[in-house]
């Protein structure tokens, strides 16, 4: 299988580590743990993008201001 997006790529690699550093462990909430990881800093690095501007912010992401809102509430980034 190849991959050609350098994001797909690096995540795949962080996965197969997780996967290493398991062990014999079972994983749980795979998707979720991933999605958690990447949506802060995707969140974070929109904001600074838009300096701040929540609509502008919004809008580079494809989602309402009213769902950007939520997300940082959930991350812990409103200011």
């Amino acid at each position: 299988m190849s991959i050609k997006n350098p994001l797909e790529q690096s995540v795949r690699e962080r996965l197969e580590l997780y996967f290493s550093d398991l062990g014999e462990s079972e994983p749980r909430d795979m998707l979720a743990m991933v999605v958690n990881c990447v949506e802060r800093p995707v969140l974070q690095v929109a904001l600074e993008k838009s300096k701040g501007n929540q609509s502008k912010a919004a809008e580079m992401l494809g989602v309402t201001r009213s769902t950007l809102r939520k997300k940082l509430q959930a991350h812990n980034l409103q200011p």
